[in-house]
C-alpha cells in the first residue's frame, strides 16, 4: 500500500510503499502521535523509515494501485 507523510516545516511529503496492512499502520501512527513518539516501519524494499510524532502534519493511506498507462 502507498503512504504519504507530510511533515511540519517539509516542503514535500514522503511517499513511500510498505507492506504494512492499513489497520495495523493506522495503530502505529495513532501511538506514534499520542504519545509524541516515532512512528517507524518498514517499506516495501526493506528499509527502516523513522518520523518524529509529534512533527506529522497528515497522513493518506491508499491502495498504491496507479491508472494504467497506454491501449488496452
Amino acid at each position: 500500500m502507498e503512504v504519504k507523510i507530510g511533515v511540519q516545516h517539509a516542503p514535500r511529503e514522503l511517499v513511500v510503499e510498505t507492506d504494512t496492512s492499513p489497520s495495523d499502520f493506522e495503530a502505529l501512527l495513532s501511538e506514534a502521535v499520542s504519545t509524541g513518539g516515532i512512528l517507524a516501519f518498514t517499506d516495501t524494499r526493506g528499509r527502516r523509515i523513522a518520523v518524529a510524532g509529534d512533527k506529522i502534519a497528515y497522513v493518506e493511506i491508499g491502495s498504491g494501485k496507479s491508472g494504467s498507462v497506454g491501449y488496452r
